[in-house]
């Protein structure tokens, strides 16, 4: 069900551009992603309210942009992972790898259900995007070539970028987003880059 009227719905050249503007910056700020919030819509005979701003399912540009580059780098990011357990040779990586792997799993189960939540457009403008972070296909299919201490060398620099990138997305969505679930599925995702910088620091 749409929870905003279409008048107020983004179109794909729109969020191409708020897109650019906010990894320009570093950062989903309120310059760059917070005049694009979506208004309410007022409510009618014999429809439900829209939601108000401040409350579940209101969700404002760095709300729809952190969902939508986060499931993209997310979604790009599994395809290199899977290769870990035959093409690496750490241990302490592969079980790392593992790890991450099963949380970006259930962090895309929540940022899906965020996604359908915004009605979102089933395409994501931002798969395969280059952005800071992001793993392309290309660099997966280097990966698939080679094994060993060069392949636990490639994994480690492609996770770094990733959490890191990860982490700095989430703090902006910390800072300037607007919808309550989000801003908590941010939170998780804060504790978890975090978590797994500091150990991928344990691991090099």
């Amino acid at each position: 069900m749409n929870r905003y009227p279409p008048t107020h719905r983004y179109s794909p050249a729109h969020r191409r551009a708020l897109t650019a503007v906010c990894i320009l910056a570093t950062a989903l700020g309120p310059a760059a992603c917070a005049a694009d919030e979506k208004p309410a819509a007022t409510a009618s005979a014999g429809v439900a309210p829209s939601p108000t701003a401040g409350s579940p399912g209101f969700f404002g540009g760095t709300d729809l942009a952190w969902v939508e580059i986060t499931i993209a780098m997310d979604e790009e990011l599994l395809p290199l992972l899977t290769l870990v357990p035959a093409n690496g040779s750490d241990p302490a990586l592969k079980a790392l790898s593992a790890e991450v792997t099963g949380v970006h799993e259930r962090e895309l189960t929540a940022l899906r259900g965020l996604h359908d939540q915004a009605d979102l457009p089933a395409e994501n403008p931002h798969k395969g995007m280059p952005m800071p972070g992001m793993v392309t296909p290309e660099q997966v299919t280097a990966a698939a070539a080679t094994r060993g201490k060069a392949f636990d060398d490639l994994v480690r620099g492609h996770l770094e970028a990733h959490l890191r990138q990860g982490l700095r997305l989430a703090e902006s969505e910390r800072k300037s987003g607007i919808e309550p679930q989000t801003r908590a599925l941010a939170d998780d995702v804060l504790r978890t880059r975090r978590t797994y910088l500091n150990r991928l620091g344990k691991a090099s």
